[in-house]
């Protein structure tokens, strides 16, 4: 305050009487000025990270609200685009199978392609209706390990806030727009399952269709290049264009999701999710700094994470609920994680 009295009044000459040049006088209002700014914006933890963030902001609003309300968006885009591809798979590859193979391979086309279609619907439908998990407002004595800055409520271990639900997620991963949902503790199973199945399905049609894209991807550019004396019905055009259609959609989303799923393979494998990820790379560097070793706590080895994440009990349980249809809770309920009796006591930390 005494600063900036002496700067009023030398500004307004009503302190020491000295002769004033044009630059002297300038740069004494500069300096008032931002003295003014920085009282009145004076904050002890203010860093460039905070002033970095805070510029950033309206960026960030703008894209959790527009991701939120294009999430709906991103569903009927999937769904359409899916239905597409059954729709030509009827109609056009399914008959041709059917007159050209054996009858052994027909059953199994007819058999693993609609059962791949039955796990992608199903696990789609549960990823997008099941809630995330939220922790509890009601208790007070809820296991918390940090208070959310942004809900003003305990967090427990592995929750995080989502700034596009608006609100903390129990074991969040990630939100996905083409859910228009969170993945979190009590759906991460049923996306994870969406991405292999659906990575598989497009393998599958990508494969089948393989010799059909080639014969079609020829007789368009035959039907270009040549005089107009070769000539193709509607039918037929329609027919060679859906083809390439089918397996450039399907040859495209096999890469970049089959790379999704993959990485979110390896995450299993490691016991963490996406979020973690970057927060125990951060740790292991700081200890190693230390000369420690980190350890992830939530990890409880290789098979032990995989049967923890689809709540494999028994031997029988990776038939009826991981290869056919299950709609069975994720073991535990997100806010304590203790070992459970069917997971080996001894656990084989993974290295990460």
């Amino acid at each position: 305050m005494r600063n900036i009295r002496r700067l009023f009044l030398r500004c307004l000459r009503l302190g020491h009487r000295r002769k004033w040049t044009k630059v002297n006088l300038l740069t004494d209002y500069v300096r008032y000025c931002r003295l003014c700014l920085v009282s009145l914006a004076y904050n002890s933890f203010t860093d460039s990270d905070v002033v970095v963030e805070s510029m950033f902001e309206p960026i960030y609003w703008l894209v959790d609200h527009v991701t939120r309300w294009f999430g709906i968006v991103f569903v009927v885009l999937v769904i359409i685009l899916t239905s597409s591809i059954v729709l030509i798979v009827y109609i056009c590859v399914l008959p041709l199978i059917l007159q050209t193979y054996s009858t052994e391979w027909i059953c199994w086309h007819v058999a693993y392609g609609h059962w791949n279609l039955v796990m992608i619907v199903f696990h789609y439908y549960k990823a997008i209706t099941t809630s995330p998990g939220y922790p509890p407002q009601a208790q007070k004595h809820v296991p918390s390990v940090s208070v959310c800055r942004k809900c003003i409520a305990p967090k427990p271990a592995r929750t995080h806030h989502c700034s596009i639900c608006n609100r903390c997620i129990l074991k969040m991963d990630h939100h996905c727009p083409w859910l228009n949902n969170c993945v979190g503790h009590y759906n991460h199973r049923y996306f994870f399952s969406f991405c292999l199945f659906m990575t598989l399905g497009c393998i599958y049609c990508s494969i089948s269709s393989r010799v059909m894209f080639r014969e079609a991807y020829a007789a368009i550019e035959t039907m270009y290049s040549q005089t107009p004396s070769t000539t193709f019905t509607f039918r037929e055009r329609a027919f060679h264009k859906c083809i390439i259609y089918l397996w450039v959609l399907c040859s495209s989303v096999a890469l970049a999701l089959g790379a999704l799923t993959l990485w979110h393979a390896m995450l299993i494998t490691r016991g963490e999710t996406s979020i973690e990820r970057h927060i125990n790379k951060k740790e292991r560097k700081r200890l190693l700094a230390m000369g420690k070793v980190f350890y992830n706590p939530f990890s409880y080895g290789r098979c032990g994470n995989w049967r923890l994440f689809f709540g494999v009990q028994k031997k029988t349980h990776w038939i009826s609920r991981v290869l056919l249809p299950s709609s069975h809770s994720m073991y535990g309920d997100g806010l304590t994680w203790k070992l459970p009796s069917w997971i080996p006591t001894k656990r084989t930390v993974v290295a990460i």
